[in-house]
């Protein structure tokens, strides 16, 4: 399989979750208004969650061996 072509993906959108998650508590306990924090923490939300799907496109991509983009077009 291959692994040391998905180890990359894997390692920085851990990474970006990680970084969004972080954001996601810092917003929720910020003295700022209800209704901002639930919109803020809705968007790092959809940004983790696009993310995620992002990966799992990618890795399928790695999987059925149409790892260069370029090649659709």
């Amino acid at each position: 399989m291959h692994w040391k072509k998905i180890i990359a993906p894997v390692v920085i959108t851990v990474l970006l979750v990680l970084w969004f998650a972080f954001y996601l508590c810092i917003w929720t306990i910020a003295p700022i208004p209800l209704l901002l924090k639930l919109i803020l923490c809705l968007i790092f939300m959809g940004l983790i969650g696009v993310s995620i799907y992002n990966l799992v496109c990618r890795i399928l991509e790695i999987r059925s061996g149409e790892e260069d983009d370029l090649s659709k077009y």
